[in-house]
């Protein structure tokens, strides 16, 4: 078939894993080793996902056989095809405006936003030696994590692979080991005050209807 290749692109493999990594390490500033191993993490996902986004299509490979005799008329190398969910699911037409695709963009945008809100507070809260109650931190005691994951979340719905499908659990299961780790670390610090706050706040999912804590509580 005609038309510009699909993959092979390894400067957009380049361009694009820095720009979502520098954008990420900007909302972030990893500081400690903790911050480094989940902003790590997240950046060897991002640099999977565009590696077969642009790269080599590992996943359309390993499938290929399933996908050409099950989808006969599909164009294999084209870019439309990784967007697996709009071949899976049946859809027609652009797969950049299937309703998962533009899911994914609320999400991927509304993961940087809630890093961004978070680090804001954080680095207050970092620099004045107290605790981190305010902004996103009145809703969810690890804001930080839940963007990096909903990030994540939000590339899968866009463009699932075999690689980022099986690192996104392991991913997730390594930020809350680092949560339960940093809550032992402040409940030390912060004692209980700290306790009081846990009590009040979910981990990483906010309860619905209920209302942001007061200011300085």
């Amino acid at each position: 078939m005609s038309g510009p290749p699909a993959y092979g692109l390894w400067l957009l493999v380049i361009i694009n894993s820095l720009v979502f990594i520098m954008f990420a390490f900007s909302f972030t500033h990893p500081r400690t080793g903790r911050d480094w191993r989940s902003f790590g993490a997240f950046s060897a996902f991002i640099v999977a996902l565009f590696t077969e986004m642009y790269g080599f299509p590992l996943t359309i490979y390993l499938l290929s056989g399933w996908l050409g005799s099950r989808y006969p008329g599909l164009d294999l190398l084209s870019h439309d095809a990784g967007h697996l969910w709009n071949t899976l699911l049946g859809w027609k037409g652009d797969p950049h405006f299937n309703p998962l695709h533009l899911l994914s963009n609320v999400f991927i945008f509304g993961g940087f936003i809630l890093l961004y809100s978070a680090w804001k507070v954080l680095y207050e809260a970092q620099r004045t030696r107290t605790l981190a109650t305010t902004g996103p931190y009145s809703y969810i005691r690890h804001p930080q994590y839940a963007g990096f994951t909903l990030i994540m979340l939000g590339f899968l719905f866009q463009w699932p692979t075999i690689l980022t499908l099986l690192m996104f659990p392991v991913l997730v299961f390594m930020y809350v080991r680092l949560a339960r780790r940093e809550e032992r670390e402040v409940l030390a610090e912060f004692g209980e005050a700290y306790a009081r706050y846990a009590a009040q706040t979910p981990a990483f999912l906010p309860r619905v209807g209920r209302q942001a804590l007061p200011e300085g509580s």
